[in-house]
């Protein structure tokens, strides 16, 4: 690991570095920006952490002076979770001495939870960020859902600016009695720790009325409000049920909610969140190629009562609108422009109809002619980001299986259950020379097939965009020896699973 404190080292650090994931922190490093740098390692070549106590965000009588500062232990741990690059600058060496240009969030966003509590704080918060996204360019910025405002304004700020960058949510990180990890924590004593539980408590009792079926958002806050009553130390200041992209209030919760209290404990702030979800699930399936996720998708959906997302189909489409305009697959502009102005609507009447621009092309997509040609234009980074803004279009509601190579790391790293389906290249070359057995294709051996497949393999997991990669809370399953039904089988066990332990949960409180 390299630490870094000028910007001048900085970029020629980066230099020759792609697929960089990043984590902006003010220090005080623990177990919760660990989860953050894990997400990232797994799912980048390079990490980037940055630790900076931005003055920016600070208002006057706030704990800037008193914030910790811990650079030598922050580095050890940085270094023990497989952190690339630490880039701790001076606050001179990244605001200057001028007046900084500043980023003003949109007003419909600062309006709640703790922006009206802490006047410039986003946009302070906001600034900072931004100069250090155009720094380091990364591919991916993780955020820690504990600070779900934060999460809201920066992820509209990277949209409204186009700056390129996805952004990963990694759920807050808890001590035994629920208390979200938070760097702050320092400062309680020993006889306020444990009246901070009492916040968690409060979020999980209303977390399991809306288990058991409320939706209305008083009796929501009110859930939190009497549990957080129980310890007269606690000062309420807030506690609010927003819509998570919008932070704009709910009375009642249609698909989710996020439920957000602040208090104080003394002269200590803490904030903490609960997201409320009503939708039916999302489905992640990823893994190598060959392993049978089409198939087994498909049985899944069957099986929860669920639609199975094709992503294949809108590829295809997409493919298809390219070949018709045109275009020579090898002008990577041109392609970006036919797939971004060509609308792609996947509809089910029942049975799944793919359309483009209001055309039926279900049947004209499976054509030897565009199958010859999707995974060249698959392979273009706009058509993926164009296709991952439709997917997600979808999945908003829930009630969907997708698979894929990167579902659960890009497209819906929220999904409810994240499966990784894999099985040994043996396994898979040989259930593909069958298939082609069975078509009539003969000539090749198994062998040739198999070095075929570890190529595959290589270039996904080695590509700049999404490579494959398995989700931190991804469930393994190895297809060796199993049967489709016996793998369709095993993630519904999963599921169920989960589902009840949920209940079970609830129930206890």
């Amino acid at each position: 690991m390299r630490l870094i404190h000028t910007l001048a080292g900085l970029q020629t650090a980066l230099a020759d570095r792609e697929a960089v994931g990043f984590v902006p922190t003010m220090g005080a490093l623990h177990p919760g920006h660990g989860a953050l740098i894990r997400a990232a390692r797994q799912e980048h070549r390079t990490v980037v952490v940055s630790i900076f106590v931005n003055p920016l965000q600070f208002a006057p009588g706030e704990d800037f002076a008193q914030y910790p500062r811990t650079l030598e232990a922050d580095e050890a741990l940085c270094a023990s979770w497989g952190v690339d690059i630490l880039f701790a600058p001076t606050v001179p060496e990244l605001l200057g001495s001028a007046p900084l240009t500043q980023v003003v969030p949109p007003v419909t966003l600062t309006q709640n939870l703790c922006a009206p509590h802490r006047p410039g704080h986003f946009t302070g918060v906001a600034t900072i960020v931004t100069l250090l996204l155009q720094m380091i360019r990364p591919h991916t910025l993780y955020l820690g859902q504990k600070d779900a405002q934060q999460v809201a304004i920066l992820q509209r700020v990277i949209q409204d600016l186009r700056l390129g960058v996805q952004v990963r949510v990694v759920p807050t990180v808890r001590e035994a009695d629920g208390l979200a990890l938070s760097s702050r924590n320092r400062y309680l004593n020993p006889a306020q720790r444990p009246q901070a539980g009492r916040i968690y408590q409060g979020l999980h009792r209303a977390e399991t009325l809306f288990q058991q079926g409320e939706r209305q958002a008083g009796v929501l806050v009110e859930a939190v409000a009497q549990e957080l009553a129980q310890e007269s130390a606690l000062k309420i200041q807030y506690i609010e049920l927003i819509h998570p992209p919008t932070l704009q209030p709910l009375t009642r919760i249609e698909t989710e909610g996020l439920l957000a209290v602040a208090v104080f404990l003394g002269d200590v702030r803490l904030i903490d969140n609960v997201l409320l979800k009503s939708r039916l699930p999302v489905v992640a399936i990823d893994g190598p190629a060959g392993a049978g996720k089409s198939t087994v998708s498909r049985l899944v959906a069957q099986r929860l009562g669920l639609t199975y997302l094709d992503t294949g189909a809108l590829y295809r489409a997409v493919t298809w609108a390219v070949l018709r305009s045109g275009v020579p697959l090898a002008d990577a502009v041109g392609v970006a422009e036919v797939a971004a102005s060509t609308p792609v609507e996947l509809r089910w009447q029942p049975d799944l109809r793919v359309f483009v621009a209001g055309e039926d092309c279900t049947d004209i997509i499976r054509t030897p002619e565009v199958t010859q040609a999707v995974s060249q234009v698959a392979a273009q980074p706009a058509v993926r980001q164009v296709l991952l803004y439709i997917q997600r279009q979808y999945g908003q509601r829930g009630g969907i299986v997708v698979e894929g190579r990167d579902i659960g790391t890009t497209v819906f790293p929220t999904a409810e259950l994240k499966i990784f389906l894999t099985a040994s290249v043996q396994e898979r070359a040989q259930r593909r020379w069958q298939e082609l057995q069975q078509q009539g294709i003969t000539g090749l051996d198994v062998a040739a097939i198999a070095q075929a497949i570890q190529k595959r393999d290589a270039q996904d997991s080695q590509r700049q965009v999404s490579p494959l990669r398995q989700a931190a809370d991804a469930v393994v399953i190895d297809s060796d020896g199993l049967d489709v039904a016996g793998v369709v089988a095993q993630i519904v066990a999963v599921w169920q699973t989960r589902s009840q332990f949920q209940s079970q949960s609830a129930a206890q409180l």
